[in-house]
């Protein structure tokens, strides 16, 4: 059963009600903390399932030779471009991948960055060995 979330302009207070998807419609949703009818559905993010197939279009796209033109002068393409193919895997790349990309978004080279942070690549956050710096 979905869980909806909902703010009673009463009190102010936010709170979730699940309810069926036929409850919906015809429900008089109180709020638990007051007991107030005047209550309004907050909208929630909205999450969109892609197939593999898409993500991989998007890296492929993403990997087109004339975007990557400006990626050896200009550090923050370079970091965006990062932080959007981390986005299309899905996956959380660790605290040290966010740290190089929050560093190249702020205009830092990568050899600045390998200067300032001597051990990385050492070993990322589950102890697996890193394969190498940012120019390899």
């Amino acid at each position: 059963m979905p869980v909806y979330e909902y703010r009673c302009l009463d009190c102010k207070r936010r709170f979730d009600k699940r309810l069926s998807f036929a409850e919906y419609d015809n429900a008089v949703v109180l709020c638990p903390h007051c007991g107030g009818k005047n209550v309004t559905r907050k909208i929630g993010r909205v999450r969109v399932s892609r197939s593999e197939e898409s993500r991989l279009q998007s890296l492929e796209n993403m990997s087109d030779p004339a975007r990557m033109a400006d990626l050896d002068r200009d550090p923050r393409e370079l970091g965006r471009m990062m932080r959007s193919m981390s986005a299309e895997l899905g996956e959380d790349m660790g605290s040290e991948f966010h740290e190089v990309v929050n560093r190249l978004e702020a205009g830092q080279t990568p050899d600045e960055i390998e200067k300032s942070i001597p051990d990385l690549g050492s070993a990322n956050d589950d102890g697996a060995g890193f394969t190498g710096g940012l120019d390899d």
